[in-house]
């Protein structure tokens, strides 16, 4: 076999593995999709709701990676024992914040519309909110961290073009700036958050 055949059988080969590996986000964003629409359309109080609505973010989103992107340079800065407490007050934190915005949207109607592959770990799914007499369409990218093909996470919503875990981390940085790195300051507020 000469060499060019060798060359056209992997690129084609790369082609058809890009394409399913591209495939499956959108598989895994559809499934997400029309799991989170029947919860917010079930005949069901709205304290279940918000209790299967943690259940599916566990299921599908990095909360691990997004906690760590979030703090930043900070992590390295914490002991073991702070970490693990970040981490359990993040995904307190995150699950509280996740659920308690979606609870209250009626049969949001999600229409994938686009992928990109970025490399091996990463790929964009796009996608669009139809728009209702109450409000705009919106545009939702989905980043998903593919770096296992057998269960890719969501790392992050970037939503009309704003990135939510990039405004996260700035809102942890700030507060963290302010209180001269004291990680119990933000603690605190995640602390409190999570109570309320």
């Amino acid at each position: 076999m000469n060499i060019k055949k060798i060359l056209l059988i992997t690129l084609l080969y790369l082609i058809s593995f890009v394409n399913a590996y591209s495939q499956e986000t959108d598989i895994f964003v559809q499934s997400l999709i029309d799991k989170t629409s029947k919860i917010l359309s079930d005949n069901i109080s709205k304290e279940q709701k918000i209790t299967e609505l943690k259940v599916v973010a566990k299921e599908t989103v990095d909360i691990k990676g997004v906690s760590l992107y979030t703090l930043g340079s900070f992590v390295k800065t914490l002991d073991q024992s702070q970490q693990d407490k970040y981490n359990t007050l993040f995904e307190n934190y995150f699950l509280k914040s996740f659920s308690s915005r979606l609870v209250d949207y009626k049969n949001p109607e999600i229409i994938i519309t686009s992928k990109e592959v970025i490399n091996e770990s990463y790929t964009i799914v796009n996608s669009s909110l139809k728009g209702t007499s109450d409000r705009p369409e919106i545009k939702i990218d989905w980043r998903i961290y593919t770096k296992n093909p057998d269960k890719p996470l969501i790392r992050d919503l970037i939503i009309e073009g704003l990135s939510l875990a990039r405004t996260q981390k700035e809102e942890f940085e700030s507060v963290l700036n302010s209180n001269n790195g004291d990680i119990n300051a933000l603690f605190k507020i995640l602390e409190e958050y999570s109570k309320n």
